[in-house]
């Protein structure tokens, strides 16, 4: 049976967050991460997302990734395409989000489709076309200072308009309050008018669920995972995606271990928790300057210590520690990081280590493309957006990749025992 709906995102976590959303509305969903060959084989799913590492990357690059992607998904049998980006919008005024779009709805010969990172499990709601994160606007969180994406502008149809040639319109608040019928109308008047994306209000899960709804007749969608929990409804009522449990995984051994790159201050929190009740091992600018021997001082220390519960090894860091280290490492620091975390992981797992948790974007696509995973298959949410998933093929891992800004202060140990 052909795949019903096809997904791009923009990074790994982001991709497993998404793939955990339509897991819980019950579509079996299978996470292929990277581009997959032209003659791959299509997974037995009902939705199939393609993990990208293109959020960051120079805009020209990320259209290429995300053509190639759609041109897969649409061989593999789907009908309709969803692109994933962040729910706090992460780009720059050169995009990647708006030249992404623009490039998937040209190959798809579509001419509209709306824009919504709302994610109100996680505290990201849009009012009036502005992002918030909690109480407080995009521009005045924590996300301003991200050191790749600083988001200092909270008025989406604004950063939207920067990034791309076409109209940016609205389908505010009042419209998505009134249901289906209202927001199908909007998208009728909007597309009339010569809109390219609406960027779409949302409060709540119902807002999310109505706009998920009214988009059953686009081919391309695009916002955070929160907003394709509407779109499985729309495969059922068709007749086309049966009921079934969507979340079992095969159960793996073994020991466990956590790593952390991410800087965000919901990881640093979830690190310091850990901390406590954990052995830990905090990778060091000083130590990074030689990665070689400091991946080697990590693996000599996490094997004496794994027998006897899991490990965390982290380089996330206050702001002032990240700008220390770039003084100190060059402006490769990130890729400098990753690449030391993905080597510990490599080490991790030769070492017994099959229930890893990585905390991070950028750190899990570092991690799965050290361990030569093509892909993963989705479970049960261990918090929103953050799921257990199971690598297919090769030596059997499960592995809960989260987004830096995810999960509960003491997301590490709900995870390492959901997965007992």
């Amino acid at each position: 049976m052909a795949a019903l709906l096809g997904c791009i995102a923009d990074d790994f976590t982001g991709a497993t967050d998404l793939a955990s959303t339509l897991v819980r509305q019950g579509m079996r969903t299978v996470v292929l991460l990277g581009g997959p060959a032209a003659d791959a084989a299509t997974p037995d799913a009902d939705a199939l997302v393609i993990a990208l590492k293109s959020r960051s990357i120079p805009a020209g690059e990320a259209v290429a990734q995300s053509l190639a992607a759609l041109a897969w998904l649409r061989t593999a049998g789907c009908t309709q395409f969803f692109f994933k980006y962040c729910s706090t919008f992460d780009s720059t005024d050169a995009g990647n989000i708006g030249p992404v779009i623009e490039a998937l709805l040209a190959e798809l010969d579509e001419t509209f489709t709306i824009a919504c990172p709302a994610f109100p499990a996680n505290a990201r709601t849009v009012y009036r076309g502005h992002l918030f994160v909690g109480d407080v606007l995009l521009s005045a969180s924590s996300l301003r200072d991200h050191p790749l994406t600083p988001m200092t502008d909270a008025v989406l149809p604004r950063v939207l308009a920067r990034q791309m040639r076409g109209r940016v319109g609205l389908i505010g608040y009042e419209t998505v309050e009134r249901g289906v019928q209202a927001v199908r109308a909007a998208i009728d008047a909007e597309r009339t008018a010569g809109t390219r994306v609406a960027i779409a209000d949302a409060l709540n899960e119902a807002h999310l669920l109505a706009l998920g709804a009214a988009c059953a007749d686009l081919r391309l969608v695009t916002g955070a995972s929160g907003l394709a929990a509407g779109l499985p409804a729309n495969f059922r009522s068709r007749g086309c995606l049966r009921a079934q449990d969507s979340a079992t995984l095969p159960m793996v051994g073994g020991l466990s271990a956590v790593l952390a790159g991410s800087c965000s201050a919901a990881t640093r929190e979830q690190v310091a928790r850990m901390r406590s009740w954990a052995p830990s091992f905090e990778l060091t600018p000083a130590q990074l300057a030689d990665p070689q021997r400091a991946v080697a001082d990590v693996l000599d220390w996490a094997r004496t210590r794994l027998a006897d519960g899991p490990v965390l090894v982290y380089s996330s860091a206050e702001p002032r520690q990240v700008a220390h280290a770039r003084a100190l490492l060059g402006v490769d620091t990130g890729a400098i990081i990753e690449r030391a975390l993905a080597a510990i992981a490599v080490g991790l797992v030769a070492a017994g280590v099959r229930r890893l948790v990585v905390a991070g974007g950028e750190t899990s696509g570092a991690v799965v493309g050290a361990l030569g995973l093509s892909a993963l298959r989705i479970g049960a949410e261990i918090d929103p957006g953050v799921p257990w998933t199971a690598s297919e093929g090769g030596v059997p891992l499960l592995l809960a990749l989260k987004s830096g800004n995810f999960g509960g202060a003491d997301f590490f140990r709900a995870a390492l025992e959901r997965a007992r």
